[in-house]
């Protein structure tokens, strides 16, 4: 592979979940520009189509995909039309996250110790569940191919903690990075690599309220060495690089894309 075209993905298929909107949409668009077929999944499955239906417009190669990723047998359903769309799945993005198909509102925000099962469930399902099942779903493909690309989004309160209610979503993150981690050293020896990027404050539907806030946008930037939150294309940027072959000798690692929101050896 030369150096003009390492970041090319000509001929490989991505599959991107919870991609109908936010993060999950400016990685497939980035994936797609960069020659990718994509498989764009979403809870809703007008949001899926529709996105999709832009990237095609755009010249892209899509398919959108309605499946709940905390459902193992909907997980199944999704990539069997993946399979049979285009052939097989080079590249899985879990990105489907925060409190999965209620975006994260779920009420008021308690103390952990006034928490019940199924407050943390609803976090627990879609970081940790769901990315279980995809990866579950995936890898045989992968295998049998020897060679595959999985990334995985979680986010800093899965590496420095985040309580104020978000307890669970921490856990459910640092255990999809451990998952990650544990893939890695299993499927390696197939050419198969697996990473994680972390992610903190970045401009989609599911904080636009709170940006739209000044009191807490100047709270907020002070925490931030890189005084602005994110865009989706900056997340997009390193799953490009971890999707790519610049990376095949990258594997079980979780990289910050966070503004200086935190530092970590």
């Amino acid at each position: 592979m030369s150096v003009g075209n390492i970041l090319n993905l000509e001929g490989q298929v991505a599959l991107v979940t919870g991609a109908g909107q936010g993060v999950g949409l400016g990685i497939a668009q980035m994936l797609a520009a960069h020659g990718a077929s994509v498989a764009i999944n979403d809870y809703v499955e007008e949001r899926a189509r529709g996105m999709a239906d832009q990237i095609v417009r755009s010249g892209g190669r899509a398919l959108g995909i309605q499946a709940d990723v905390t459902d193992y047998d909907s997980v199944a359903r999704m990539f069997q039309q993946a399979n049979a769309h285009f052939g097989k799945v080079d590249i899985l993005v879990n990105n489907a996250g925060n409190a999965g198909a209620s975006q994260g509102s779920g009420g008021e925000r308690r103390p952990f110790w006034e928490t019940e099962p199924a407050d943390w469930k609803r976090y627990l399902s879609v970081n940790l569940d769901g990315v279980m099942n995809c990866c579950r779903h995936a890898l045989p493909g992968m295998v049998e191919r020897k060679s595959g690309r999985i990334v995985t989004i979680i986010s800093d309160a899965g590496r420095a903690g985040e309580g104020h209610g978000l307890e669970a979503y921490s856990a459910a993150k640092a255990g999809a990075a451990g998952l990650t981690r544990g893939i890695a050293r299993s499927v390696g020896r197939y050419g198969i690599t697996v990473n994680n990027v972390a992610i903190a404050a970045t401009n989609t539907p599911a904080i636009a309220a709170a940006l739209a806030n000044p009191e807490f946008m100047k709270k907020a930037l002070a925490q931030y060495v890189v005084r602005r939150v994110g865009e989706p294309s900056d997340v997009a940027a390193m799953v490009l690089f971890l999707a790519s072959g610049a990376s095949s000798w990258i594997t079980g690692q979780t990289y910050p894309v966070n503004g200086g929101f935190s530092f970590s050896m």
